[in-house]
């Protein structure tokens, strides 16, 4: 197969390998920011709903409580599914604004929501807003980004929601702790309701923003082109972007002679998901969604009231969640360096390992013994997950599918992502009530070693690749494959 990045044109000049070897500018990280915003919503929506459940005053179902909680990522399925065609069709820009909108809409309508079915369905609209954004989000930045740098230009997605999760248990103290007698009236309003800012912020931020160059090329929109090249520091002409669009046509069309969704974008696409579902039902959201709730007792210091004690949960969870910004640095800093592969399988050992410290703790020690392991199991555990695991799924996602159906592949894979993640929380509660926590705990251990063989043989490493030679792995694979049959 031809590389559209490596394909020379007429001039001698090949627009599409001079931008996979750029040196980011600023613009380049303000960017790759501003497209992850959705990170930012995604990890604060998802996380703010563990620190106003105890205060909600509408009668409300175990059903409608577990929908609650997971209906965002039940949402966020579904937002992502149809977000992949648009996308493709419509651009990955005109979606990043309209997700961020309707976010924004769902937050506020959270906040001012008059009883329990109001509720559900802002959380349901937020949900759809997010899973889309996750779904446009690193394709973008995979179509702008040098190939030494898409590692950690995509790693700010998963930098992004793990701030996300952190600001909402921040904000969540400071409203409790500055007003503890209105938390069933006013408190968890303005905790659900404040996310509606930063969404607004994006809408504004994201018109400004420009399209995806490899988009505008294979839609022959050679002027608008011309300019996301200039943006990008790239002086191109708009004739110099015809003769890019060609060669990036031409692979394209003989992509689809094949059918575009041939059989190493078909590999790609098992890999992504099975790595979704094990990046998922590992345990990652256990300690972020339900953390006030399991960590409370341990610290709320014998008092009673329902207020301290959430208080004193969503503290340590905020412990958690700044020890998640805080690792994810180095996942920023080893992705490009160390590798996908390297780095997806230490982290899942990690979270085995310290998984089953935190399972001793619960299982055989009592009292400050008991909750010093158990948090430094969940800390370490995170941090495994931090490093190797979280950042990277999002990267894979955007990097190993081809232009014309970037969006659509991506799509897919978020959306089983929040399924797996849906599945989980509405799993856990059960599961905990049946075999008790240090055994799920065990049970997740098992899971990440089980990962650890599925990196191993189905992950093949794409550092230092264009994004189009990180499609031809997976087409020589499967051609392998087919080969060997």
């Amino acid at each position: 197969m031809v590389s559209e990045a490596k394909a020379a044109q007429p001039s001698g000049r090949s627009v599409l390998e001079e931008l996979d070897s750029r040196i980011p500018t600023g613009f380049y990280w303000y960017l790759a920011a501003l497209a992850c915003i959705g990170g930012f919503l995604f990890g604060y929506d998802t996380s703010n709903i563990g620190s106003a459940l105890g205060f909600i005053p509408y009668h409300l179902s175990s059903f409608a409580t577990g929908y609650l909680v997971a209906g965002a990522s039940l949402g966020a399925a579904v937002g992502a599914l149809i977000a992949g065609p648009l996308t493709d069709r419509f651009g990955r820009k005109s979606l990043l604004v309209g997700d961020a909108a309707i976010y924004a809409v769902g937050a506020i309508l959270s906040a001012v929501t008059v009883n329990a079915v109001m509720l559900l369905g802002s959380r349901t609209l937020i949900g759809l807003a997010i899973g889309a954004d996750s779904a446009i989000a690193t394709s973008y930045i995979a179509e702008f980004a040098p190939r030494s740098r898409r590692g950690q230009l995509s790693i700010i997605q998963q930098w992004m929601i793990t701030v996300g999760i952190l600001v909402s248990y921040l904000i969540a103290l400071l409203i409790l702790k500055a007003a503890p007698g209105s938390a069933g009236g006013l408190d968890w309003r303005l905790i659900l309701g404040i996310g509606a800012i930063p969404a607004l912020v994006a809408v504004a931020l994201r018109a400004r923003m420009p399209e995806s160059p490899r988009w505008l090329m294979l839609h022959g929109r050679y002027a608008d082109t011309a300019k996301a090249f200039g943006l990008l520091g790239m002086e191109v002409s708009e004739e110099q972007a015809r003769q890019a669009a060609d060669e990036l046509a031409q692979v394209e069309q003989a992509r689809r002679r094949k059918t575009a969704w041939t059989a190493g974008v078909r590999r790609a696409l098992i890999v992504v998901c099975v790595f979704f579902i094990f990046q998922q039902i590992s345990g990652i959201n256990v300690p972020f969604y339900y953390g006030p709730t399991l960590l409370g007792s341990y610290f709320s210091g014998g008092t009673s009231t329902a207020v301290s004690t959430a208080t004193a949960g969503v503290e340590v969870t905020a412990i958690l969640g700044a020890v998640n910004v805080i690792a994810t640095y180095f996942a920023f800093r080893w992705i490009d360096k160390v590798g996908r592969r390297p780095l997806a399988m230490w982290g899942y050992a990690g979270m085995a390992v310290f998984i089953l410290v935190a399972a001793a703790g619960v299982g055989f020690l009592t009292g400050v013994p008991k909750t010093v392991l158990v948090m430094v199991g969940f800390s370490f555990f995170i941090t495994s997950f931090a490093i190797g695991v979280g950042g990277t799924g999002w990267l894979i996602q955007g990097e190993v599918f081809p232009t014309a159906v970037r969006g659509r592949a991506a799509a897919i894979g978020a959306s089983i992502d929040w399924i797996a993640n849906f599945a989980l929380i509405e799993v856990f509660p059960a599961w905990h009530n049946a075999i008790g926590l240090g055994w799920v705990m065990v049970c997740f251990a098992v899971i990440a070693v089980l990962a650890i063989g599925f990196v191993y043989r189905w992950l093949p490493e794409t550092k230092g690749l264009s994004v189009e030679e990180a499609v031809s792995v997976f087409e020589r694979q499967a051609g392998a494959k087919q080969a060997a049959a």
